[in-house]
């Protein structure tokens, strides 16, 4: 199988592909890639994947690129991620995950995962799981005290299965314990 994988030195991406955890990458499927959202990645079919998820209005690619562009201004707090087939330079798999900063718990924040989707042909390789991993160690590594997310019932196994337990009416996972705050990324 010949990859058509535009590498990430190819693209602007919408953040450092530093930020995604190493050991997530090593376990992905060896058929996909793991990378930030890039400015081309309309194109490549980042609504289709979405729409898995509900109804999704395609609001055309000048202004799909406005509000990738607007996020993107707002530096440490969105972060969008995609898994591209490597054979087709697909996305296959969508999540993203966004920082509140708060006045509370020391001034602390909580990252909320949001809007995870895996296209139907890619579903039972574990994307979603890799997804939320992503999403976690993200939101960890940028001194979240909790990462939540809301989700329907038929989905609380699922992401009890990803370390989330069901609090009020959200799921939530912490943090570990750290002696020292981490550096905001």
């Amino acid at each position: 199988m010949s990859s058509k994988l535009t590498p990430d030195n190819d693209l602007e991406l919408f953040f450092s592909a530093d930020l995604i955890p190493d050991q997530v990458k090593a376990q992905l499927h060896p058929d996909v890639h793991l990378r930030p959202l890039a400015s081309t990645d309309y194109q490549r079919g980042h609504l289709a994947v979405l729409s898995v998820l509900t109804v999704v209005s395609d609001p055309g690619e000048s202004n799909w690129l406005a509000q990738f562009h607007s996020m993107r201004a707002a530096s440490k707090t969105y972060y969008p991620i995609v898994i591209v087939s490597k054979q087709t330079d697909q996305i296959v798999g969508v999540g993203c995950v966004f920082i509140e900063r708060k006045f509370l718990r020391g001034l602390g924040s909580v990252g909320h995962i949001e809007d995870i989707a895996v296209d139907k042909s890619q579903q039972g390789k574990k994307l979603g799981l890799r997804i939320i991993q992503t999403l976690t160690g993200i939101s960890e590594n940028s001194g979240c005290y909790k990462t939540i997310l809301n989700c329907s019932d038929e989905n609380i196994p699922f992401y009890e299965k990803c370390g989330f337990q069901k609090k009020e009416n959200e799921m939530a996972k912490y943090a570990p314990e750290r002696t020292q705050p981490s550096p905001r990324l």
